[in-house]
C-alpha cells in the first residue's frame, strides 16, 4: 500500500508541474499578442524599420506590409482545455497503475497466507519428527535394558569383548597380508634388482688382487745386505728414519722386506732403495739425495696415477688437489681391498646404474670415485672417512649433490638422493665380490655373535645359528609362543633389527623355523 501512496504522489507532483509550465507559457505569450495587435482596437502599430525588420522570417517566412495586423497567437480557453485534457490522461494513467498495483499486492497477501501455513505445517512435522525421535530413544534404550539382562552383560563389557575379537582377528588378517604383501614385493625387487644388477656387473670385468701391508726388493747378490746395514747399522738406521719404513734383512736369500702401513711411504722407501743399489753408492748423505729424488719422483707418480683413475672412471675434470688425493689412494688398501681400484669400480658400477634408473650418471659417477677420498687424510684430520671426504669435496668446487652422496654412503647422513642410494649399491657390490676383501678372525667372530644376540633378544626364540659365514641366520621358535603369522612378523623385526645395528656386506637371510608336532599313542 505504501508504494502506491509513493507513485500517486509522484503522479500528482508531474501534473502540477505541468499546469504551472502551461500557465507560465501561457503568461509568456499573452504580452507577446498584446504587443503585436495592440491593447484596443484604435491603437495602430508604429511604422519604423524595427517593425519592418520584425516581420521577417521569424514571423512566418512571409513578408508583412507596413500597418498590416499579425494573427493573434492560442487564447487562454484553448490552453486550458490542453491542460483539461492531458491531466484526465494522467489521471487515467495513475488509475491503471494504481489498479496493476492493487492487483500485485493481493497476490503477495495470497502468497504470504500460503508461506505461513506451510510454516505451520513444516512445524507441526518438527515437532513430530523430534516426538518421534524422543520415542525412538527410549525404545532403544528399553531394548538394551532387555538385552543387558537376558545376556548378562553390560553395553561396555559385550564392546571389550568384541574389540578384543576385532583385534585378534585384524592382528591375523594384518600379518597374513603382510606376508602375502612382502612375498609379493620381494619377488618383484629381486626380479628389478637382480636385472639391473646383472646388466651394469656385466658390463664391468674388474680384477682382484689383495694388497699386503709390505713390499719385496730383489737383489743382485746377499753381498749387498751388508752394504745396505752399513758400519755398525748406521744406513739401515738412515733409511729406516728418512723414510718411516721398517727395513727387514734377513736370511731370505736376495731379498730385502719393506714393512710399514703407509703405502706411500713403503713405496717412497723402495724406489729409494732401488736407486741406491743401482748407483752403488751407500752411505748416509747418498742416502738422503736418493730419498729427496724419490719423494720428487713419488709426487709426480702421485699425479699421473690420479688422472689416470678420473679418465678410467669417465668423471670427467677435477680439481688438481681432488686427482692427487686420489693418486695417494693407489697406496691406500682396506681389508686387503686397493681403495683406488676399488672407488674406480665404483664409478662404473654407479655410471651404469644411475643411466638404468633415470638418475645422473655424471654425478654418480664422481660421487663414486670420490667417496674413499676421505682415507687419504684419515691420518691429519680426524672424523669418519665419509663426512671427511664430503668436506674435502665442497672446498675443492664440486657440487652438493656430489658432497652429500659421499657423506651418506655409510649412512653418516640420511640418504636423500637417488644418487646417493646409487652410490651406496655401487660400494655395496665392490665390496662384496668374491675375493675382493678380507676380514680378521676377531672381526668375523664378533659378527656372528652380534648377529646371533639380536635374533636371541625376541620372545619366542629357541635357537638361533649364524650360518654361511654370516650370511643367513636360522631362527627356531616355540611353536606353542609362535603360530605362523607371528614367524613371519618376527623375520620381519628381526631382518630389520640387523639393518639397524649392523654393517656388512651383501645381505643376510633370515630363516624362521617352526616345528608343528602331533602326537598319539595307539593302545
Amino acid at each position: 500500500m505504501e508504494i502506491v501512496l509513493v507513485v500517486l504522489a509522484v503522479l500528482a507532483a508531474g501534473a502540477a508541474v505541468a499546469v504551472v509550465a502551461t500557465t507560465h507559457r501561457a503568461r509568456r505569450l499573452r504580452p507577446q499578442s498584446g504587443a503585436l495587435g495592440g491593447d484596443g482596437p484604435g491603437r495602430a502599430v508604429p511604422s519604423s524599420p524595427h517593425s519592418v525588420a520584425l516581420t521577417g522570417p521569424s514571423l512566418g517566412g512571409g513578408r508583412l506590409e507596413e500597418g498590416s495586423e499579425p494573427s493573434a497567437g492560442p487564447s487562454t480557453a484553448d490552453l486550458r482545455e490542453q491542460l483539461d485534457l492531458e491531466l484526465v490522461q494522467r489521471r487515467a494513467e495513475v488509475g491503471r497503475i494504481e489498479e496493476r498495483l492493487l492487483g500485485k499486492e493481493q497476490s503477495i497477501d495470497v502468497r504470504i497466507a500460503d508461506l505461513e501455513r506451510r510454516e505451520r505445517a513444516i512445524a507441526d512435522r518438527q515437532r513430530n519428527l523430534e516426538q518421534s525421535q524422543e520415542e525412538i530413544k527410549c525404545a532403544r534404550r528399553d531394548q538394551l535394558l532387555e538385552l543387558e539382562r537376558i545376556a548378562g552383560l553390560t553395553a561396555g563389557q559385550a564392546k571389550q569383548i568384541m574389540l578384543r575379537e576385532l583385534e585378534d582377528e585384524l592382528e591375523h588378517d594384518s600379518a597374513r597380508k603382510i606376508r602375502q604383501a612382502e612375498e609379493e614385493g620381494r619377488r618383484e625387487a629381486d626380479r628389478r634388482a637382480r636385472s639391473i644388477l646383472a646388466t651394469s656387473m656385466q658390463r664391468l670385468a674388474a680384477g682382484h688382487a689383495v694388497e699386503t701391508t709390505v713390499s719385496v726388493v730383489q737383489l743382485r747378490s746377499d753381498d749387498l745386505k751388508g752394504r745396505i746395514i752399513g758400519r755398525e747399522g748406521r744406513n739401515i738406521r738412515s733409511l729406516e728414519t728418512l723414510t718411516g719404513i721398517d727395513f727387514i734383512v734377513d736370511d731370505t736369500p736376495s731379498t730385502v722386506v719393506l714393512s710399514g702401513f703407509d703405502g706411500v711411504r713403503r713405496e717412497i722407501a723402495r724406489i729409494t732403495l732401488e736407486k741406491l743399489l743401482e748407483d752403488g753408492r751407500i752411505h748416509p748423505a747418498r742416502i738422503e739425495d736418493a730419498y729427496d729424488q724419490a719423494v720428487a719422483e713419488m709426487e709426480g707418480h702421485i699425479v699421473e696415477v690420479g688422472e689416470q683413475a678420473v679418465f678410467d672412471a669417465e668423471a670427467g675434470t677435477l680439481h688438481g688437489e681432488l686427482t692427487k688425493l686420489l693418486g695417494k689412494l693407489r697406496y691406500r688398501t682396506s681389508y686387503g681391498q686397493n681403495v683406488l681400484a676399488h672407488s674406480v669400480e665404483c664409478a662404473n658400477l654407479a655410471g651404469t646404474l644411475a643411466a638404468e634408473l633415470g638418475a645422473s650418471p655424471k654425478t654418480a659417477r664422481r660421487a663414486a670415485l670420490l667417496h674413499d677420498i676421505g682415507k687419504a687424510v684419515t691420518h691429519e684430520i680426524q672424523g669418519p672417512h665419509a663426512l671427511v671426504g664430503g668436506d674435502i669435496a665442497r672446498r675443492y668446487g664440486e657440487a652438493e649433490a656430489v658432497a652429500h652422496a659421499m657423506e651418506a654412503h655409510h649412512n653418516e647422513v640420511e640418504l636423500q638422493t637417488i644418487e646417493a642410494v646409487v652410490v651406496q649399491v655401487a660400494d655395496s657390490l665392490s665390496g662384496a665380490r668374491p675375493g675382493a676383501r678380507g676380514e680378521s678372525l676377531e672381526h668375523y667372530v664378533k659378527r656372528l655373535r652380534d648377529l646371533e644376540g639380536i635374533a636371541t633378544r625376541h620372545p619366542g626364540v629357541e635357537k638361533v645359528f649364524a650360518m654361511q659365514a654370516g650370511r643367513e641366520v636360522r631362527v627356531i621358535v616355540s611353536p606353542a609362543d609362535i603360530d605362523d603369522d607371528a614367524a613371519a612378523l618376527l623375520s620381519h623385526a628381526i631382518a630389520r633389527d640387523v639393518e639397524k645395528e649392523l654393517e656388512y656386506p651383501g645381505q643376510i637371510k633370515v630363516t624362521v623355523i617352526r616345528e608343528s608336532r602331533a602326537v598319539d599313542y595307539a593302545k
